[in-house]
């Protein structure tokens, strides 16, 4: 089945604008209001616009949509049954969201980390709203605060990604060995970061997870200035996860700095698909809505590979 892009108003446009929702105190109120607002946007519901594989009936409850009452099976046993989706199987899905110092850096009004906490909010909302069951695991160079998989507990992975800090520098290899250690199901893991470490360094920490079954997705969180290096005047630059200050002329460091991190990207992304890992790169500036879409046509693609 041929997939679009969901078409949006200018106005839900602008209220998935990470300007905007950075005015929102409320972290859950900022998760209902964009994954709503994008759902609105969608021509179809995300449960029944894709095409997932049935996979079994479970009794009709006050509150179901009618339209997926099995009606066969309703003239074969006069009750009334649901129809289930894979996507309705109560899957395990974690976030695993990367707290290192180099997340704190913002060019406008929100730092990585401030946009990868709205992403990991919404993305754990949504699920839950799909019945999943929805963790959270943040790390530097340790894990810092671990929430297992539940079906109730979107309520402390709101309250653990609002007190999210980065500030120590960090480290794929020693946190995800250890995630890989504790997470037993198999399931779905959303993994945001920036990502800077040597692509073979980071393939060699995520390449676990997929071999033990998980379906991976990589959000990679990049600030404008990274990938544009706009600068202009000549001043010093500080290593966010060192400290260290090293002065900078721009004008001559342009050209090479836009050609190793172009590199570094497609280095990433070369990686990620050859171990069959979904890899999005996202720019903070840009809106929300991108990022669940993707999402969408993730979980779209897992369910027919399944």
């Amino acid at each position: 089945m041929a997939t679009t892009r969901p078409r949006h108003s200018a106005a839900s446009t602008q209220f998935l604008d990470p300007a905007v929702l950075g005015r929102i105190g409320n972290l859950e109120l900022l998760a209902r209001t964009v994954v709503d607002g994008f759902l609105t946007g969608l021509h179809r519901s995300p449960y029944l616009g894709f095409s997932m594989d049935f996979a079994e009936p479970r009794p009709y409850m006050p509150g179901d949509d009618i339209r997926r009452i099995d009606w066969k099976l309703f003239a074969r046993s006069d009750r009334h049954y649901i129809k289930l989706f894979e996507a309705d199987t109560n899957a395990n899905f974690s976030v695993l969201l990367d707290l290192s110092a180099s997340m704190s850096f913002g060019s406008h009004s929100l730092t990585k980390l401030d946009y990868a906490r709205y992403l990991a909010a919404c993305l754990t909302y949504f699920s839950n709203k799909q019945r999943d069951r929805v963790g959270l695991v943040t790390f530097d160079h340790e894990i810092v605060d671990y929430v297992p998989p539940s079906m109730k507990h979107l309520d402390t992975i709101l309250h653990t990604l609002d007190r999210a800090e980065a500030g120590r520098p960090g480290s794929l290899a020693g946190p995800i060995l250890r995630i890989t250690e504790m997470l037993g199901r198999k399931g779905i893991l959303v993994v945001i970061s920036d990502f800077y470490e040597e692509p073979d360094a980071v393939l060699s920490a995520l390449g676990p997870l997929r071999a033990r079954g998980h379906d991976v997705i990589v959000f990679h969180v990049m600030d404008p200035y990274e990938l544009e290096f706009p600068f202009q005047e000549a001043s010093g630059f500080e290593d966010l996860e060192t400290g260290e200050q090293i002065p900078v002329i721009p004008g001559k460091l342009r050209a090479d700095y836009l050609a190793m991190m172009n590199a570094h990207l497609a280095a990433l992304e070369r990686s990620f698909t050859d171990h069959r890992i979904d890899y999005r790169l996202l720019d903070t500036s840009k809106p929300l809505d991108r990022a669940l879409f993707e999402y969408l046509l993730s979980r779209e693609r897992m369910s027919k590979t399944r």
